[in-house]
């Protein structure tokens, strides 16, 4: 404990930090809610000495935007789909690679890499594996349709090309394809979490339910589950937020119209939405998108803790 008498060396060293923090997080906060507040604020108009009045008109701007809706549905549901698969997944590869000895370190840095690749590039990956690259004529004027991996594997297997994400596809085949970039992009921060969880357990418990002859799936259901809960209820709680802040992944495969051609916006999202009021120089209506979604987040964090805290054990 620092004595009271040289406390001003611990705020003197602590300064530059908190000076940091005070600029860079502190004042946009507060600067969000001031011009959230701010009826039709643009910086542009403030810069050329416009004044705005306070109200809540900004807020009523975007809950009456004909889309809001639309991006609002977009990012639950993507969390609804994606937070509870890419868990489950993480949960049963993390037990995997926990029980294998030979190899695990390299399996461990292959399970890493997609979490140090750039989003937009595993995006545009994504996006030539689903895509339909191309029609051409063949020698009887017929149409030759080129394929990307996908469609060759579901052709392969018997099946017929399906539209994924180009022109006419539907809603339904581009949330399929988010889901799966989604998951397996979220997977590698969950790995790394559960698997530290997993070596971290008494091993003593194992061997006592080995004595026992209890069987793996109630070892997994009574010891791992339990024991590895405040792991699960961290990766729970940041896939959830990861999730409302979803964005990236949807330009990497999409582009910038957020949806197929036909259809600019289909998978348009909160943090989207934000995207396009600040093109449009809003920074009213995108503060006031921005504090919605703060609201949603914490409103589904302390939903999900309250929930996860009578099954977590400590």
């Amino acid at each position: 404990m620092v004595d009271s008498k040289q406390q001003w060396k611990a705020w003197l060293y602590l300064s530059p930090a908190i000076a940091i923090l005070l600029v860079f997080t502190v004042w946009p906060i507060f600067n969000t809610v001031r011009m959230s507040l701010l009826e039709g604020y643009s910086g542009l108009k403030a810069a050329a000495g416009m004044t705005f009045e306070f109200g809540l008109g900004n807020f009523q701007k975007v809950i009456e935007y004909r889309r809001f809706l639309q991006c609002l549905q977009n990012t639950a549901l993507l969390c609804v789909l994606t937070v509870p698969v890419s868990t489950l997944l993480a949960l049963l590869i993390a037990v995997a690679l926990n029980s294998i000895k030979p190899l695990q370190k390299i399996l461990q840095t292959i399970f890493f890499l997609p979490y140090v690749t750039n989003s937009i590039a595993i995006g545009m990956v994504f996006a030539a594996m689903f895509n339909i690259v191309g029609s051409f004529y063949g020698t009887e004027n017929e149409i030759i349709v080129t394929a990307g991996i996908i469609n060759n594997v579901i052709e392969f297997f018997g099946g017929k090309p399906v539209n994924w994400i180009n022109y006419g596809s539907t809603y339904v085949a581009n949330i399929t394809v988010m889901v799966v970039y989604i998951v397996w992009n979220a997977l590698p921060f969950k790995i790394l979490v559960l698997l530290g969880g997993l070596q971290s357990i008494n091993k003593q418990y194992y061997d006592a339910a080995k004595v026992d002859g209890t069987p793996r799936r109630r070892v997994f259901a009574r010891i791992t589950v339990p024991l590895l809960s405040p792991m699960l209820a961290y990766v729970i709680i940041t896939g959830f937020i990861g999730g409302f802040k979803e964005y990236t992944s949807i330009v990497g495969i999409f582009g910038e119209q957020m949806g197929p051609p036909d259809d600019a916006g289909r998978l348009n999202t909160m943090v989207g939405f934000i995207y396009d009021a600040l093109s449009t120089n809003s920074q009213g209506r995108a503060s006031a998108a921005a504090l919605i979604l703060f609201g949603i987040i914490l409103a589904v964090t302390l939903f999900n803790n309250n929930v996860i805290k009578k099954h977590t054990h400590y």
